[in-house]
């Protein structure tokens, strides 16, 4: 198939090839080799979101595998409209927030309203970083970090790892999730917030003056 046919998407993605459509389009087409190298381009990804999601192994597993099921057993009413990455992510999700639900009946779902006019008000927020005399070694700090993103609500957890460790923008964010952008900014600021009071006591604040 010809690599040089243009890419109809135009949200930015750090993680999306320009040839993804042509594989999609190849695997609607019953070319199974294509949809594998979608599964080996996107598995670990996937996993590392359900996994982050759940912080559980076997159900971080059960949501990817069905994530991908679900997206081949389905793949010919995606209509393009948005990136499969995109559309995967969405699945991926759900899967993870349902069997989190599970465990935990008291979760917020990610299509709930959950926004005030207090959360769209802009706030400054100084950038977080590690003190230079920080006793702590690198993989010590980023063991502080991912236990402190663990610990919030999964609402919240599943827009910040999209947005700030995923790369995805906004706008893909939004498509992913089934959330309007203004909900997305609101839910990733306010895990930020969340994410600088746990993290207080091993990182201090720059002074910017």
């Amino acid at each position: 198939m010809s690599l040089s046919a243009p890419n109809p998407h135009r949200l930015p993605s750090g993680i999306v090839r320009d040839d993804e459509h042509l594989l999609v389009a190849a695997a609607k087409a019953g070319d199974n080799s294509a949809f594998e190298e979608l599964v080996t381009r996107y598995e670990g990804k996937i996993f590392g979101l359900t996994m982050c999601i759940t912080g559980n192994r076997a159900d971080a597993e059960d949501a990817t595998q069905e994530a991908f099921l679900k997206s081949y057993a389905h793949l010919n009413t995606f209509q393009g409209d948005s990136r499969f990455y995109t559309w995967l992510v969405r699945i991926a999700a759900n899967e993870a927030l349902m069997r989190l639900r599970k465990r935990r009946p008291g979760e917020f779902s990610i299509d709930e309203p959950l926004m005030s006019d207090e959360d769209l008000m802009p706030r400054d927020l100084e950038e977080w970083r590690p003190n230079p005399e920080q006793y702590y070694a690198q993989a010590e700090i980023d063991q502080i970090l991912n236990e402190a993103i663990e610990r919030l609500d999964a609402d919240f957890r599943t827009v910040f790892l999209l947005r700030d460790v995923e790369e995805m923008s906004t706008e893909e964010t939004a498509e992913a999730l089934g959330m309007s952008i203004p909900a997305v900014k609101s839910r990733l600021l306010r895990a930020r917030l969340k994410l600088r009071q746990k993290l207080n006591r091993h990182f201090r604040l720059e002074d910017s003056n």
